[in-house]
């Protein structure tokens, strides 16, 4: 699993693949922190991470597009199918080395928290738990659209279906809105910007956290058993 995680993240790096994910998202994330917090004189970081939450339906395509869907189109998933690593290393250590380009992105975004740690208030408790939501919702994006990447042939396809996934998820919250009392629940049960409100608010939601992890495991589960068929078949 190392060693597709380090080739994975060489991968995304000899590439422009990690640049083009992390300079749009910092490039909106800085265009948000113009507007919400340096033109509104405001110190609310936690409305600034909830419009930064929807960068993860526009951009974790780009980070997972390639993962699996070009082995199949390079001809090179058998290759690495019969390597001695297993099915659940090779779709964890694409799926860890994703995440390494994305904790790394977040990390640069502390530069907005340091901004306005200096020039207003900034309060760690509720920061650390907006923070993790907004981790935690990013993490579930990516293993939702690497599922999409396992089950398709080219990289282009599995981001243009992982935007769809992803819209159609955006889409199934605002729904939310206008649905009827019993649907809206159910919807609501079932959303990842629902799911994240808690943290927003600087609540630590346990229950958030669990649904989370859980989608995460749902997801990569699926990815490996598609995989492993795909291996026998």
């Amino acid at each position: 699993m190392t060693a597709i995680w380090r080739k994975e993240l060489q991968a995304y790096f000899f590439t422009p693949v990690a640049y083009v994910f992390m300079g749009v998202f910092l490039l909106l994330a800085s265009l948000f922190f113009y507007l919400l917090i340096l033109a509104q004189r405001s110190s609310d970081l936690l409305t600034f991470l909830r419009y930064m939450s929807y960068l993860w339906m526009l951009l974790s395509p780009v980070l997972t597009m390639r993962l699996m869907a070009e082995e199949r189109q390079k001809r090179t998933d058998q290759l690495l199918m019969t390597s001695p690593v297993s099915v659940t290393g090779i779709v964890l250590g694409k799926y860890l080395a994703a995440l390494t380009v994305l904790l790394a992105t977040v990390l640069l975004t502390l530069v907005y928290v340091a901004v306005v740690a200096r020039y207003g208030a900034a309060y760690p408790g509720e920061l650390l738990t907006g923070y993790l939501g907004f981790i935690l919702q990013g993490c579930a994006f990516v293993a939702i659209d690497l599922l999409v990447s396992a089950l398709v042939r080219s990289p282009i396809v599995a981001a243009t279906a992982a935007f769809g996934v992803n819209f159609a998820l955006w889409m199934m919250d605002l729904a939310t809105l206008f649905a009827p009392e019993w649907l809206s629940g159910i919807l609501r049960f079932v959303s990842l910007y629902s799911r994240n409100e808690p943290f927003l608010m600087g609540q630590l939601s346990w229950a958030g956290v669990f649904y989370d992890l859980s989608v995460i495991a749902a997801a990569l589960l699926t990815a490996v058993w598609a995989q492993d068929r795909r291996r026998r078949a």
